[in-house]
C-alpha cells in the first residue's frame, strides 16, 4: 500500500499478486506435480487462449519478446540484404531483431503528438530493398495501422507489429497483433500481461509463417531429431504459461483500470503549464503500458531529479532514440522529431491498482518541480 510518505515506484505489482495468490500457487504446484515442464499442456492451452483473444489462427509461444520479433520476421522470409522500416522511439530489441537476421533497420521519424512511427515518413523511405514495415505500438497506443496497412499492401511489404507494450489494445476495433502479417508479444514482468520471468509469443493468420515459426523455436524441426533448418532454442516456459493463464482472463479489467488511471492523470494535469500528455489517436484503444508526458523548456532532467528527491520514480522511454546509438552512427539519419521527443518525454508511475491519492501526490510533486 502506498502512503503519503512511502516512495512511489513506476510499477507496484503487489496488489495483483495478492489478488491472484492462491490461483498462482495452485497453477505453480500443478505444473511441478505434472512432470511436464517444457512445451506441455499449459503452453498449448495458453496459445489457444491468446489466439482466441486476438482472433488469430496461430499463437506460438517463445522465450521472450525479442525472440518473438526475430522469429516473426524470419518466418516471413526477412533476411540478409533486406531493409525493414521501423521507428527509433523503441527499445533496442526492435532494431536488434532486424539486424540479427542480416537485414538493415531503416529508421524513420515519428509523429510529434503520439511519438509513434510516421506513416508518411515510412512511405518516403521505401526503396527496392524494402521488405517489411515494423511499427511499434508505443506506450500502449496503436500506430496508424490504416495508413501502414495500405502502405504495406500497395508495395507488397510484410507488416509485423511490435505489440510488446500494447496487448489488449486495438485500432479501429481490431486487436493489435491481428492486423499485420504477424505480431510479436512480450510477457516481461512489467508488461500489461506480465509473467514472472521472460516470455513472448508470435501471433499470425499466415499458416506458412506459423509453421515456420513453430520450427524455428525448436531448432528448426517439425519432429524431434529431424531438423530441417537452422533454428533457435526458444520455447515459452511451461511454468510461465501456467501463471500467465491465471492472469489472462483479467487482462481486459486490468487494462480498463489503467485507462481510468490515465483519465485521472489527464484531469489532474489539465491546465498545468510546462507539461503536456501525449495525444491519443481517435481510432486507438490505448491500454497505457506507460502514461507519458512531454516536459517543455528543456526542464525534463531537472523535473525528474526533483521528483526522485520527492520519492517518486519516473522513467524515460527512451533517452536515446535507437538511430543515435553508436551502432548506427555511421548512417545516422536526421530525425528531428524523435530526437526532440527523446529529450522531452517522461513516463509517470502507472499500474492497474494505482490509487487516486497517489496520483494527486505525483502531480503535485510534478507541479512543484516545474516551478
Amino acid at each position: 500500500m502506498i502512503t503519503n510518505t512511502t516512495r512511489i515506484p513506476m510499477l507496484d505489482p503487489a496488489d495483483e499478486v495478492a489478488e491472484h495468490w492462491e490461483a498462482l500457487q495452485a497453477a505453480f504446484a500443478a505444473v511441478l506435480r505434472s512432470g511436464a515442464y517444457v512445451m506441455g499442456p499449459q503452453v498449448h492451452a495458453f496459445e489457444r487462449e491468446v489466439a482466441d483473444l486476438l482472433g488469430v489462427r496461430h499463437a506460438i509461444g517463445v522465450n521472450s519478446g525479442t525472440d518473438a520479433l526475430v522469429i516473426a520476421l524470419e518466418s516471413l522470409g526477412i533476411g540478409p540484404g533486406d531493409e525493414v522500416i521501423t521507428t527509433p522511439m523503441t527499445f533496442f530489441a526492435t532494431a536488434e531483431a532486424i539486424g540479427r537476421l542480416g537485414a538493415t533497420p531503416v529508421f524513420v521519424d515519428v509523429e510529434p503528438d503520439t511519438a509513434n512511427i510516421s506513416a508518411e515518413a515510412a512511405a518516403a523511405a521505401i526503396t527496392p530493398r524494402t521488405r517489411a514495415l515494423l511499427p511499434v505500438h508505443l506506450y500502449g497506443q496503436s500506430a496508424d495501422m490504416h495508413a501502414l496497412s495500405a502502405l504495406a499492401e500497395n508495395h507488397g511489404l510484410a507488416l509485423v507489429e511490435d505489440v510488446a507494450q500494447a496487448l489488449g489494445g486495438a485500432h479501429a476495433d481490431r486487436p493489435l497483433g491481428a492486423i499485420g502479417d504477424a505480431g510479436a508479444l512480450s510477457f516481461f514482468p512489467s508488461k500489461n500481461l506480465g509473467g514472472y520471468g521472460d516470455g513472448g509469443m508470435v501471433v499470425t493468420n499466415n499458416d506458412a509463417a506459423a509453421e515456420r515459426a513453430r520450427m524455428l523455436r525448436v531448432h528448426g524441426a517439425k519432429r524431434k531429431y529431424h531438423n530441417e533448418i537452422l533454428g533457435y532454442n526458444s520455447r515459452l516456459d511451461e511454468l510461465q504459461a501456467a501463471l500467465l493463464r491465471v492472469k489472462l482472463p483479467h487482462l481486459a479489467r486490468q487494462n480498463a483500470r489503467r485507462r481510468e488511471a490515465a483519465q485521472r492523470y489527464d484531469r489532474l494535469l489539465a491546465g498545468v503549464e510546462g507539461v503536456s500528455p501525449l495525444a491519443v489517436r481517435a481510432e486507438a484503444f490505448h491500454v497505457y503500458h506507460q502514461y507519458t508526458v512531454r516536459v517543455a523548456n528543456r526542464a525534463r532532467e531537472r523535473v525528474q531529479t526533483r521528483l526522485a528527491e520527492a520519492g517518486i520514480a519516473t522513467m524515460i522511454y527512451y533517452p536515446v532514440p535507437v538511430h543515435c546509438l553508436p551502432l548506427y552512427a555511421a548512417e545516422r539519419p536526421c530525425l528531428p522529431t524523435a530526437e526532440r521527443l527523446s529529450a522531452e518525454v517522461l513516463s509517470l508511475p502507472i499500474w492497474p491498482g494505482i490509487a487516486e491519492p497517489t496520483q494527486v501526490r505525483i502531480v503535485q510533486a510534478l507541479v512543484d518541480a516545474l516551478e
